[in-house]
């Protein structure tokens, strides 16, 4: 039956725009491209489990490939992304060729993260509607939106929003700092395997009572695009853990 194939060609294309972000990252001077790559795997990462659902041909192969896909696209291209982008920043803050080239590796730290995250959700059922630990996309999208940001303070592009390209300036120094970008990433490696709920986008209904928290946080992140733009990405990432936050302590009676 061909249909039970397509979910699993969707995830092979999701892995194959993952490796191409590694690639490009190493053959092209345009540090863009990376990124652009693993928001292409995003894609086709949301449509192959809809696909699959939507075919009635969801199987175990196609979880243990799935996760397979997401530690190249969303656990190692990242952390190579950010390994580029803190070298960088060392270099520039004035620190010597060998030492940047021992702290760049850090942020390596969240590919292996990524790996114990996806390997244990493959066997953990209590995932099958929430997540436990911060999603591996989730954290993906927050540091390949490094090189768009400086890209576009470098270029002086303004796309719309109510700040000044003074305020886009100084958020993007402040997310570039090397020191920042260490901490940082060893926090999110943290939190990819912390014993957190946070919330899925699987909709089972559209009701406003079982769906509140993906509502409210979809009405933030509107929020966030039309203030900040493109520099709203780290902003929703942020967001997204805060109200997972609040929501177990909610349900937890604290």
């Amino acid at each position: 039956m061909i249909k039970k194939h397509i979910p699993n060609s969707i995830t092979l294309t999701n892995l194959l725009c993952g490796a191409l972000s590694i690639y490009f990252l190493y053959v092209s001077e345009n540090i863009l491209l990376p990124s652009i790559f693993i928001l292409l795997g995003a894609i086709f990462d949301f449509f192959d489990g809809l696909t699959a659902r939507l075919l009635k041909v969801t199987s175990a192969i196609g979880k243990e490939l799935d996760s397979l896909a997401d530690v190249v696209t969303f656990g190692l291209a990242p952390s190579l992304i950010t390994v580029e982008v803190l070298k960088d920043s060392l270099l520039s803050s004035g620190n010597s060729l060998f030492i940047s080239n021992i702290l760049c590796l850090i942020p390596l730290f969240m590919a292996l993260m990524s790996a114990y995250r996806l390997a244990n959700f493959n066997v953990d059922e209590r995932q099958s509607v929430n997540f436990i630990g911060l999603p591996t996309p989730a954290n993906a999208l927050l540091w390949l939106s490094l090189p768009v940001l400086n890209y576009l303070s470098d270029k002086k592009i303004h796309l719309w929003g109510i700040y000044q390209q003074e305020v886009y300036s100084s958020l993007v120094e402040i997310l570039l700092n090397p020191w920042f970008i260490i901490v940082f990433s060893i926090i999110m490696g943290v939190m990819l395997i912390a014993p957190i709920n946070m919330f899925s986008f699987k909709f089972k209904n559209f009701t406003w009572q079982d769906n509140k928290v993906k509502f409210i946080f979809l009405v933030i992140c509107i929020l966030l695009i039309f203030l900040f733009n493109c520099f709203a990405i780290p902003f929703i990432v942020l967001m997204y853990i805060i109200i997972s936050l609040i929501s177990n302590f909610t349900k937890n009676g604290i």
